[in-house]
């Protein structure tokens, strides 16, 4: 599942790991908002410079879409 993976890869590549955690919200069966919950010392390394790691996983979620049909937003947010 998409929201494993990005949970994960969120655990790598941040500071504090213990305080990343991922919430969805189903809005219907197309479209489904994932959040980000993390520490606010690493929102920046999350979004990364000129947003190019948010992006990154944006992109990763949009492949997803061709596969299940189900588009997604992110976004990141402090604890």
């Amino acid at each position: 599942m998409i929201t494993n993976f990005i949970e994960n890869y969120a655990k790598l590549i941040v500071s504090y790991p213990e305080d990343v955690s991922i919430s969805t919200n189903v809005i219907d069966e197309t479209f489904t908002e994932i959040t980000v919950h993390a520490n606010s010392a690493d929102i920046g390394k999350l979004i990364g410079k000129n947003g190019n790691m948010i992006n990154a996983l944006k992109t990763m979620a949009n492949g997803c879409k061709a596969k299940d049909g189900v588009s997604y937003k992110i976004q990141v947010l402090s604890n």
